[in-house]
């Protein structure tokens, strides 16, 4: 019996662990500086098949971040510039399991 009390209690401190709110905000994107796990969310992108850094799925409704694909000085919270060599970071298009999901917009890019 006391084991069994004894294991209940070490899964009790496991999940609060593995539960705080600094391990659930490294899950999500985060509004004021813009970034997901450390990396900015704007700036220049290499669209790859291996090694992203993001994998990214596009959707229509309910984005995790709405991108405007620019052509220079991507600057701002979800301003891309799409480009082939140097990219700030990598992304990688799946159709599910996703780290992020985006919805390419004209305006008023970022994180809602």
């Amino acid at each position: 019996m006391k084991n069994m009390i004894r294991m209940i209690e070490i899964g009790a401190i496991a999940l609060t662990v593995l539960f705080t709110p600094s391990a659930l905000a490294d899950a999500a994107i985060n509004p004021q500086t813009c970034t997901y796990r450390g990396k900015k969310l704007y700036g220049k992108v290499q669209i790859v098949e291996n090694f992203p850094d993001f994998k990214v799925e596009v959707v229509t409704s309910f984005p995790d971040l709405k991108i405007k694909p620019v052509t220079s000085f991507p600057d701002d919270c979800g301003e891309w510039q799409f480009v082939e060599h140097f990219p700030d970071f990598k992304i990688k298009f799946v159709d599910s399991f996703p780290d992020i999901k985006i919805q390419f917009v004209e305006s008023f890019p970022g994180v809602d």
